[in-house]
């Protein structure tokens, strides 16, 4: 019964950090919509901009996923995130391919157009109101991570891609490596140099980095961007204790849940966020200005290096 209370504060806490809507200062500010027919031809040329991410191969072999609980830890995973994380423990992962980059906003924009759907009011007013007063680019643009996306629309499209979104313990051994680096590049703290975070615009627009940057902070795979920038879906449904009952080899996430995983943190994130175990989740109809994706895709036995 002692631990109610603490599981109570943590999900308070993952949704006040998460489920938030930046978008509400921004749409405040635009009280019409943007013209659509100028709006239109951006969105055609951004989408029109796209260009795939390499996908990184992440080896067969377990790797060290959750944290131990560090009373005395700086950034204070001892007294407010452990729950989620614990315990620490070593899991087996069949070999698997990830995305080197988060899907990119003109990814997003093409894919919305192939299957004829609109993009949202949302993601409509912070194009314009960045093109129109901070005169960010088409081709600027084209390269932000997607975002003000749900969690359908990125299992779609990354399936359309013969893909899919990866598991939630795939995600973490692609940003930590084998041996549970407790951030992406390893142990040093972050900065500007290494993750794009705890970015306050006072008008709350995103403050984002390219999908294809980010090299001086990969992950010991050389993924990209698993700190920072945009929060990522993942396909598990999220589960406050699931670490402590998850199968040994290729835990799949729970079967059902109220919210799905998210990983990684934002543009607007603090620093214990970035964190490689840092777990969070959100509804999968919430669009956000601080969520993205990426994707993966399983590799076959008889291809596996």
């Amino acid at each position: 019964m002692a631990s109610i209370p603490r599981r109570i504060s943590l999900a308070i806490l993952f949704l006040a950090s998460v489920c938030f809507h930046p978008d509400l200062t921004l749409a405040a500010r635009a009280p019409s919509p943007p013209p659509s027919a100028e709006l239109g031809k951006h969105l055609t040329s951004i989408a029109k901009l796209t260009a795939g991410s390499p996908t990184i191969h992440i080896p067969e072999g377990p790797f060290l996923l959750g944290s131990v609980r560090v009373d005395d830890d700086p950034y204070g995973m001892g007294t407010q995130f452990d729950d989620t994380e614990l315990p620490q423990h070593r899991v087996w992962m069949d070999a698997y391919e990830i995305d080197r980059d988060e899907i990119s906003l003109g990814e997003y924009l093409s894919y919305l157009y192939a299957h004829k759907l609109h993009p949202s009011k949302d993601l409509q007013h912070l194009i314009w109101h960045v093109i129109t007063v901070h005169s960010v680019t088409d081709e600027t643009l084209a390269q932000w991570p997607a975002l003000y996306v749900t969690w359908k629309e990125a299992d779609s499209l990354c399936r359309s891609l013969g893909k899919r979104l990866p598991t939630e313990a795939e995600w973490e051994k692609a940003a930590r490596g084998p041996d549970g680096n407790r951030f992406p590049w390893g142990d040093t703290l972050p900065d500007s140099s290494l993750a794009m975070f705890g970015q306050h615009h006072v008008h709350e627009i995103p403050i984002l980095a390219p999908v294809s940057s980010g090299e001086a902070g990969k992950s010991y795979y050389g993924v990209h961007h698993m700190a920072g920038n945009v929060a990522e879906w993942v396909n598990d449904w999220f589960g406050f204790d699931y670490y402590a009952y998850m199968p040994e080899r290729n835990p799949p996430g729970p079967t059902s849940g109220r919210y799905k995983s998210l990983r990684g943190g934002s543009w607007k994130s603090n620093p214990i966020m970035l964190r490689t175990a840092t777990r969070s989740g959100a509804p999968a109809d919430q669009r956000s200005a601080t969520v993205g994706f990426r994707c993966a895709k399983s590799v076959a036995p008889s291809t596996a290096r």
